[in-house]
């Protein structure tokens, strides 16, 4: 690819984006209502179909990061590498249901995650997890405008930040005006499409590219662990990380939370098991790029690999169809921009506004509408700022995701234990940030034997908690603590003298289980029981009755009957 001569001009781009975003926009407005509604704003109304919701939870999980991630995978590790990739992070998907029907019954009408830990705990476990989410999804953000900057300083004579600001202006104009209905309509209009065009392009490029001889002469250029199906390098490095990372993600994320608050609840089942096999099977087709750069002896532009993707585009497909990859790629990371700034707005909105400035129960719709519009154009301006940096995207995904497994027990266990406390919660969180961030960065001295034997320690516990957690959500908590208790035990050789080596995996393993002892140390003793019937009481819409029946559901014609108005006992 010579990158001195684009390959589309600036008119050509700036057609396809102008259409592109004009006919978001256009389904936005249209489905845009009179009397605005905070509570359909946040998630439609709690009543949104299969179709749409699938879609929205495909689209939202697959964004440009997962398919440049996955090449990149690919090109590291080979074939098993986007395997990693996409089949966990596939999974995750379906390990949310079970979770995810538990949380939609204590809290059937809840607008986020940490509106619920309030209703459960109080607002300190409330601001952690709100803020775990306001950092997760503006890094999220970046890296979707990022992408798009990239790919078209890459394909046009535009620059990179030009082509910021060409996707942050599109992606907030057509969300900014229906918030969460207007991010999962679009949604469901950008997976056909990528569905459509991976279908077309991924082959397109294989057989120019020379496939499947390709993959004969050029099986010189992989070393013996690329070559290796089950590599336990790209196990370690990356497949382990990523289990525990996408966990995280799907338990911590407000994106994930949002679609399923908003979902009918009787589809969430369907919808998540549809929505993982059109995430592992458009991921991993992407992934094979990699690979295919890989077996071609292919060297990514300035060193970088996330140009894998579209140099493999510029270098074998007509003009015509790397004019549609741009799209298609525009078309993914819009999907999960657009959700980042749904989350955003709907914390600050119900988690921040809702809760903790206005009064309570007297916060007011109107002005509740007027502080998430505002949250997304101050979000997408920081992120703007923050895109310059242009850091890796696969490191931010990992941290991130670990960063959020400090939650993941202490959250699951609050929709289901009725001894974990406010107090055990915050103490767990806390901690196990205090012990994540020195062993990610690589502070803590490996030397002394003492902390490298911790350390491989609270791994293999973490191992455990997660095996464990999985379990516990598809067979209940006997199986669980069965699976958790063998799984750390089986761990504990390979883990001692070894573990620790591994900086990513081990963080992630650490942050599990570190904030899991310290809530079982803490409340298995605690004599108080709380009642999760409660909950439902505290949690509910904001909107008054009237203005509930006034405005349906944005999506789908499904009644939304009103709540407790978000009050507290």
């Amino acid at each position: 690819m010579d990158n001195s001569s684009p390959i589309l001009s600036t008119s050509t781009v700036l057609l396809l984006l102008v259409a592109f975003y004009g006919f978001t926009l256009y389904m936005a407005m249209r489905i845009r209502r009179r009397k605005e509604n905070a509570d359909a704003y946040m998630t439609a109304g709690n009543g949104v179909g299969f179709g749409i919701a699938a879609a929205s939870m495909t689209a939202t999980w697959i964004w440009a990061s997962s398919m440049y991630a996955s090449a990149t995978s690919g090109y590291t590790y080979g074939i098993s590498g986007p395997i990693h990739y996409g089949l966990w992070g596939a999974f995750m998907i379906l390990f949310i249901y079970p979770f995810g029907r538990r949380i939609r019954q204590v809290a059937p009408k809840a607008h986020t995650l940490a509106e619920v830990m309030r209703a459960r705990h109080g607002s300190s476990s409330q601001l952690l997890l709100a803020g775990s989410n306001v950092v997760g999804s503006l890094i999220s953000l970046m890296s979707n405008l990022v992408a798009g900057g990239a790919l078209i300083a890459l394909f046009s004579p535009l620059s990179f930040v030009q082509g910021v600001l060409a996707v942050a202006t599109g992606v907030l104009l057509y969300t900014f005006w229906s918030g969460f209905r207007a991010s999962a309509l679009t949604d469901f209009m950008q997976v056909m499409v990528m569905m459509l065009l991976v279908g077309i392009i991924i082959p397109i490029i294989f057989f120019s590219a020379g496939f499947p001889s390709a993959f004969e002469t050029g099986a010189g250029n992989l070393t013996a662990e690329q070559s290796n199906f089950f590599s336990s390098e790209a196990f370690m490095h990356q497949g382990a990380p990523y289990i525990a990372a996408v966990l995280a993600y799907a338990i911590g994320n407000q994106t994930i939370a949002q679609r399923l608050f908003a979902v009918r609840e009787d589809l969430i089942k369907p919808t998540f098991i549809t929505a993982t096999i059109g995430y592992a099977g458009m991921v991993i087709g992407v992934g094979m790029i990699g690979v295919l750069a890989l077996y071609l002896g292919m060297e990514p532009l300035d060193g970088d690999s996330n140009n894998i993707i579209p140099q493999m585009a510029a270098d074998y497909l007509p003009t015509v169809l790397v004019a549609l990859f741009l799209i298609m790629i525009i078309g993914a990371l819009s999907s999960t921009a657009d959700s980042d700034l749904s989350a955003l707005s709907s914390i600050v909105m119900a988690d921040i506004y809702g809760q903790n400035i206005a009064s309570r129960g007297k916060a007011r719709p109107k002005v509740m509408l007027f502080v998430g519009r505002v949250t997304m154009i101050v979000a997408t301006t920081a992120a703007v700022v923050l895109a310059g940096l242009q850091l890796d995207i696969l490191d931010m995904l990992v941290f991130v995701g670990a960063l959020w497994g400090a939650l993941v027990f202490p959250v699951i266990a609050s929709f289901y234990w009725e001894k974990i406390t406010n107090l055990s919660f915050v103490v767990a969180v806390l901690s196990a940030l205090a012990v994540f961030i020195p062993v990610r960065f690589d502070w803590v001295p490996l030397e002394i034997t003492l902390f490298a034997f911790t350390i491989d320690v609270l791994a293999a516990v973490g191992v455990g908690v997660v095996l464990g957690l999985m379990a516990f959500g598809f067979f209940g908590l006997r199986a669980g603590k069965i699976t958790g208790v063998l799984a750390t035990l089986l761990t504990l050789p390979f883990a001692l003298g070894s573990l620790h080596e591994y900086t990513v995996l081990s963080a992630s393993l650490v942050a599990y289980s570190v904030s899991t002892l310290i809530v079982l140390a803490m409340c298995l003793r605690n004599n108080r029981s709380f009642d999760f019937s409660t909950v439902q009481q505290r949690v509910g819409n904001f909107d008054d009755d009237d203005a509930a029946q006034d405005e349906k559901p944005g999506i789908e014609p499904v009644g939304a009957p009103a709540g407790a108005a978000g009050k507290e006992k």
